[in-house]
């Protein structure tokens, strides 16, 4: 599968490893996905935090909004014929075994929402911040 024009506009900024990471899981996987969301400014996640939408209370600590000169996270979102059949775990987990086969592929490190003991975030996927600050 290869990403539409939209995703790739939205891996604009996003760290190039984690660029890397998406481009092989859309290479891999069966389920075909979006990029819903790469770089987020600050006024975007103080708009999500303040609707209950982000379990953050800082937008400073946002991975999707750039430090270093680049955003630390994307969502993606699985796509079944033409929609995102957003209450459908199980599709959210098959683009999640992509992104994970993909990062051990290209040997980069990330982190899946959908792993969080609290706030899971199934769209979720993060460069760790202890290897990208």
């Amino acid at each position: 599968m290869t990403l539409n024009k939209t995703s790739m506009d939205r891996l604009q900024g996003v760290h190039p490893d984690l660029v890397k990471v998406v481009l092989k899981a859309a290479e891999i996987t069966d389920q075909p996905f979006i990029v819903t969301e790469g770089v987020r400014t600050v006024e975007r996640e103080r708009s999500l935090i303040a609707k209950g939408l982000s379990s953050l209370k800082s937008p400073f600590s946002c991975r999707h909004v750039p430090t270093n000169g680049f955003g630390h996270a994307v969502d993606l979102a699985p796509v079944v014929n033409g929609v995102i059949p957003w209450k459908d775990w199980s599709k959210f987990a098959s683009v999640a075994r992509a992104m994970k086969a993909a990062a051990s592929q290209v040997h980069v490190s990330i982190t899946w929402g959908g792993d969080w003991k609290t706030f899971k975030d199934g769209p979720h996927f993060e460069l760790p911040k202890n290897l990208y600050p």
